[in-house]
């Protein structure tokens, strides 16, 4: 059997105000092309659709578009709900969009229930916010390690009654242990632990995850796609791809990374502003978006307008003067890169004290702070 494996590709967002829709609709093309032309099997979205949980008109009717086209070439999708999407309204009408072949997986309680594509079972694990499914799923403790492995007792536990030389897919939406964030990624940390062991995963023939934009192999049978574009600055050395994966009638897997089209390729640049205008080594980067550091001691004047004068995609400019304080060449968003909503707000306990972090007992009262806000959103996603 021979699949695509892609995710993350939160349809709506922009990209530092610059529209995305005309990259994602050409990144929709790519998929077709590729099912089409390389004799795909099945296609798998391992969550974040959308950007957001109500996305915008123009994002819906690209989604409506992708999915008649996909069901018009035969080919059975199977997608999960991510973190970024509304798990009820991705999920309305799947009874009925799964009779043309499109298998929207966004409800936990269905862990257990493959969809069969031939003899491959295919389990959809939709994005498990602790406290919303613990106790639907009986995990014995909060945490995301605990759920998902509830949620992988139930899919282990259904393939178990299947027949002999039964060939499984897992799709998930997590952060798991071994993986590169980037700035992208939208926290997911509950009780100060965001990431999980792969083993979690044991017993199943591959896992296609999603959440982290940058393609990567935890192992052999575990790999995260990326997503198709770029979303962040952090992403710039990104090769942004797909897998297309084939799986042996013995369980063996052999992978191949497409690449997916590039709107227009970043640059992070830094230095002073006349050595940035100046330097002939950068012309490569005149035709791209770029996110410019400045390094003068005292801001200059024009700074933008000078800047984009030679670079017109710059769409960040920030300052860190040589010799202020602080960390050394390490502009603000550096500084958050890769921090969990608990470790920015202890540093601003910090800031505002002094440098005079937060004890134990306002740690614990932050971490329950950030997950109450959590569990708040989706009981209030639920209502809806």
């Amino acid at each position: 059997m021979r699949f695509l494996h892609t995710s993350d590709w939160h349809l709506g967002r922009s990209f530092h105000r610059v529209d995305l829709l005309g990259a994602q609709a050409a990144f929709v093309d790519h998929v077709v092309a590729t099912v089409r032309d390389r004799g795909v099997d099945a296609v798998l979205v391992a969550g974040d659709v959308y950007d957001r949980a109500v996305p915008p008109l123009a994002a819906v009717d690209l989604f409506d578009r992708a999915l008649h086209r996909l069901a018009d070439l035969g080919v059975p999708t199977v997608m999960i709900s991510g973190n970024h999407d509304s798990a009820r309204r991705l999920g309305v009408g799947a009874g009925l969009i799964q009779r043309a072949g499109i298998h929207l997986r966004t409800d936990p309680a269905g862990c257990g229930t493959p969809v069969m594509i031939g003899d491959v079972a295919c389990y959809g694990l939709p994005y498990l916010e602790p406290a919303l499914v613990r106790d639907e799923l009986g995990a014995p403790k909060g945490g995301h390690e605990a759920v998902l492995a509830a949620a992988m007792d139930r899919v282990r536990a259904d393939l178990a009654e299947r027949p002999h030389g039964t060939r499984s897919i897992v799709l998930a939406h997590a952060f798991v242990a071994g993986g590169e964030p980037s700035d992208s990624e939208r926290d997911i940390t509950v009780g100060g632990v965001a990431a999980v062991p792969a083993g979690v995963f044991d017993g199943v023939d591959y896992v296609a995850l999603g959440h982290l934009h940058g393609s990567q192999v935890i192992t052999e049978r575990v790999r995260y796609s990326g997503s198709p574009l770029a979303y962040s600055f952090s992403e710039a050395d990104h090769r942004k791809s797909m897998w297309l994966v084939d799986l042996a009638a013995d369980g063996t897997v052999e992978a191949e990374r497409i690449d997916c089209p590039v709107p227009r390729p970043l640059a992070r640049i830094r230095g002073r502003l006349d050595a940035l205008l100046d330097d002939p080594a950068l012309a490569r980067h005149e035709q791209a978006w770029v996110e410019a550091t400045l390094t003068d001691a005292a801001r200059p004047a024009d700074a933008m307008a000078r800047i984009s004068a030679r670079f017109p995609g710059t769409l960040s400019l920030a300052f860190d003067p040589e010799g202020a304080d602080g960390e050394p060449h390490t502009s603000y968003a550096q500084r958050l890169s890769g921090r969990s909503d608990q470790q920015i707000a202890e540093d601003f306990v910090a800031h505002v004290r002094g440098g005079s972090g937060p004890d134990d007992h306002e740690r614990t009262v932050l971490r329950g702070a950030f997950d109450a806000v959590r569990v708040d959103d989706g009981v209030r996603e639920v209502a809806r």
